[in-house]
């Protein structure tokens, strides 16, 4: 049980009501997770992915049918199945420096750990739901971002493509799918959860045990895991004293403000979580973003 303060966008910043007590689920290894499939919103709302692109085609290219794993509003993350492979690629991680104000992200968004094999191979387990037919590559990524962000007067809608770049040197996207269904849950991904689109960018759409600092730091809290295109941190699933974070413990765009590690320092600041429930990154910019080309 816990008392939870939430931000409200489109009112004044400073703003703030305090909620009910609830009771936050939790999921083990193993468990169901809600569907994310409809959760689209024109505006910030919790638990919705508020995207610039409100239109989707039903028929668009994604995976081809969905297995045993997806049962009514639930799916089960352990029973889907993942492309094979292990291909090693020449990514260094994203390389970070912060010079007058300016943090620069440079990166090919090559990960910096080994993928499935794309495309998708016929002898694959994978193929018969999703026969992603894309090959990875190379990327030149050049991201200027505030190295102190500030929330903006209101959120803003996340793109489809990416919304953040992680310290693994790999994209992240958003929630979403071509067809604006839940991701993470219909398309079929690597052992580290990512695959690549038609331009060939390797991403991940949700949480992954490959990216960099996605366990709990000594102070419980996850570390940082990679940087949301608004300049603001997006750190693992676990918060303060290692308890594990869920929607209802983040405001609209999927964070919070809280002590966390920054530039080597500790400070209270906001800061988006990963978490196991949809949209599992952020939902939108609670800062100004930048573009990523």
């Amino acid at each position: 049980m816990m008392t939870k303060e939430k931000r409200l966008f489109g009112i004044a910043i400073a703003t703030l009501m305090t909620l009910p007590t609830v009771t936050t689920p939790t999921f083990a290894h193993g468990e169901k997770l809600p569907l994310g499939d409809g959760q689209v919103s024109s505006f910030p709302k919790y638990d919705h992915v508020y995207s610039c692109k409100q239109r989707f085609n039903p028929n668009a290219p994604g995976a081809r049918a969905s297995g045993d794993w997806i049962v009514g509003d639930y799916w089960y993350p352990d029973r889907k199945p993942t492309v094979d492979g292990n291909v090693m690629w020449s990514g260094n991680g994203a390389k970070v420096t912060v010079a007058g104000g300016t943090r620069t992200i440079v990166s090919n968004l090559l990960p910096s750990h080994g993928t499935g094999e794309f495309p998708v191979k016929r002898s694959d387990d994978a193929y018969r739901y999703d026969r992603n037919p894309n090959k990875i590559r190379a990327q030149g990524l050049v991201l200027q971002l505030d190295a102190t962000p500030e929330i903006a007067h209101r959120a803003s809608c996340v793109p489809m493509g990416m919304i953040g770049v992680a310290l693994s040197g790999a994209a992240i996207f958003n929630a979403l799918d071509a067809r604006g269904e839940d991701a993470p849950a219909h398309e079929i991904q690597d052992e580290c959860g990512g695959h690549p689109e038609r331009s060939g960018m390797y991403h991940y759409h949700n949480g992954s045990d490959c990216m960099v600092e996605l366990e709990k730091t000594k102070s419980g809290h996850s570390g940082l895991v990679g940087y949301a295109l608004d300049g603001f941190g997006i750190y693992g699933k676990f918060g303060d004293d290692g308890v594990e974070m869920h929607n209802d413990d983040l405001d609209e765009c999927h964070g919070h403000i809280g002590k966390v590690m920054w530039d080597g320092k500790e400070v209270e600041m906001y800061h988006y979580h990963l978490t196991d429930e949809y949209p599992y990154t952020i939902g939108c910019f609670v800062g100004t973003p930048v573009s990523n080309r």
